[in-house]
């Protein structure tokens, strides 16, 4: 586990650099509509358009674009028509990755992924060749010095979380899907300030990868896939030393 919470906080510092650039609220955007077309446009009925709300604001998304998105999924404004689309496949140093997209192309999206892959040393596979080493939990990072350890394991295990994973700087909180609003709600009227809070696809096992050019080609992956628009999220089961990690970052 300790791999996908390092890579949480990866994510999480590539996501300020991707907020700059713009490209985070289209996501978030997209998401939002997804959410609304799916679930209908009330919060308090949907739990996924809430947690894409949450999630939007915690980039400072403004209140407007949030509505818009909502809107448009309901059908109240015209645009394009997105569908969700996963890819699966193998990266350097035989890692499982998994891609999330929201996309009006599909065609477009599917030979865009399949050539990050093949440019990185990585192959995409058949629909569902590694989804099953992932289970779909919530995860919420929460950074060592805004909270005590032993107050944030009680205020999350009573709102229904499964574990907490300590990392270098941070706690990770594992909940099952259906009890991930109630521990981000808990913790949040708790005013625990939250690094970040999102479903995920939790990998069961993490595969090492110690040889750094695996590692520099992995991430080249990474990135190109999360720098592609139609791409949402990208999860994976690696993890890199800490020490090789600062090195290639």
């Amino acid at each position: 586990m300790s791999g996908h919470s390092k890579w949480a906080n990866i994510k999480h510092r590539k996501g300020a650099q991707d907020a700059k650039r713009g490209k985070i609220f289209t996501r978030h955007i997209k998401e939002i509509t997804m959410a609304a077309k799916l679930g209908g446009g009330d919060p308090e009925a949907n739990p996924r358009l809430r947690s894409a709300i949450a999630a939007s604001k915690s980039v400072n998304m403004p209140k407007d674009n949030i509505q818009r998105a909502i809107k448009k999924g309901i059908g109240g404004l015209a645009g394009e028509i997105y569908e969700e689309i996963r890819y699966e496949g193998y990266g350097p140093g035989g890692v499982a990755v998994l891609v999330d997209c929201m996309t009006d192309n599909r065609n477009r999206t599917a030979g865009e992924v399949r050539h990050a892959f093949t440019k990185s040393n990585g192959n995409l596979g058949e629909s569902g060749c590694v989804g099953f080493m992932f289970d779909r939990k919530g995860s919420i990072l929460v950074l060592k010095e805004s909270a005590d350890e032993e107050t944030l394991m009680e205020i999350a295990l009573d709102a229904g979380a499964e574990d907490v994973l300590e990392e270098d700087d941070s706690f990770q909180i594992l909940t099952p899907p259906d009890d991930f609003e109630a521990v981000r709600t808990a913790l949040e009227k708790a005013e625990i300030p939250l690094l970040d809070a999102s479903l995920e696809m939790i990998p069961q096992n993490t595969v090492d990868v110690t040889e750094e050019q695996n590692a520099k080609n992995l991430l080249r992956l990474i990135d190109t896939l999360e720098e592609n628009e139609d791409v949402q999220d990208v999860h994976s089961n690696f993890d890199i030393p800490e020490e090789l990690l600062e090195k290639i970052m």
